[in-house]
């Protein structure tokens, strides 16, 4: 039985993921701000299968309370095995441009507090000399691009941090794992006009606990779009500043 850390459990995705693990009999410890959700997740994971399910309200913009968070995981499950990250808003990139507040708000949420919560992990696992981080960034943190690049700041913020931590806690037996999904068909995006190239969050949710699992480093979702952001961070800089992207 494994020991997880759910960060933004009601997310699309998160949820999901908890769906496959309670399936497979795991502990899991939720976190989120909406208490009523997580309490219904909670209960549907439950019936489910989780050997145990217990929850913390929390808005993850509120960095003093990560320590204490993670102290209650750690006495309700026993210590933790694994932890996924998987909060964040989509930026409204307009929005953004215009507010130096908006593209604060948007950079705390999608990276600093995502940073807070590695670094305190990172501390915990490479002191027990065990474990596995993953977290959600995302292609879009590639290459920015005029479309999202306040998202995309904030998400190659978090890989380049993850890349440091998957080198640093190797020696450590701790793996880190960056997922970068590509377009998931989430309430997040349910104004997007869908095409061929979207994938439903129950996609992603497997691929991430197989690679989870499989310990990868560096998770591509679906696989091609590590072809596809290949392409465009080679683009040169005179071409790619005229395409729309």
């Amino acid at each position: 039985m494994k020991k997880i850390l759910i960060l933004g459990a009601t997310s699309a995705i998160a949820e999901h993921c908890a769906r496959l693990w309670a399936e497979q009999g795991q502990a899991l410890y939720l976190v989120a701000r909406n208490e009523n959700r997580l309490a219904a997740i909670a209960s549907d994971l439950k019936v489910r299968g989780a050997s145990s399910v217990d929850t913390f309200t929390l808005d993850l913009n509120n960095f003093d309370k990560h320590e204490e968070m993670l102290a209650r995981a750690d006495r309700s499950m026993g210590g933790v095995d694994i932890a996924l990250i998987a909060h964040g808003t989509l930026s409204n990139q307009k929005e953004c441009e215009q507010s130096v507040e908006v593209t604060m708000q948007e950079l705390r949420t999608n990276a600093l507090s995502t940073i807070s919560l590695l670094t305190l992990i990172a501390n915990e696992f490479e002191g027990n000399r065990s474990g596995t981080i993953a977290v959600i960034s995302s292609v879009a943190g590639d290459r920015g691009r005029a479309s999202n690049y306040v998202y995309g700041s904030a998400k190659a913020m978090v890989t380049a941090f993850a890349s440091g931590l998957i080198q640093r806690l190797h020696k450590s037996n701790v793996a880190v794992i960056t997922i970068k999904p590509g377009f998931v068909d989430t309430p997040m995006t349910s104004s997007f006009k869908k095409g061929i190239m979207w994938v439903g969050p129950e996609y992603v949710a497997k691929k991430i606990v197989r690679r989870i699992q499989n310990k990868n480093s560096d998770v591509y979702i679906p696989r091609y779009w590590k072809i596809v952001a290949g392409t465009i961070k080679r683009l040169p800089s005179y071409l790619f500043k005229r395409v729309s992207l």
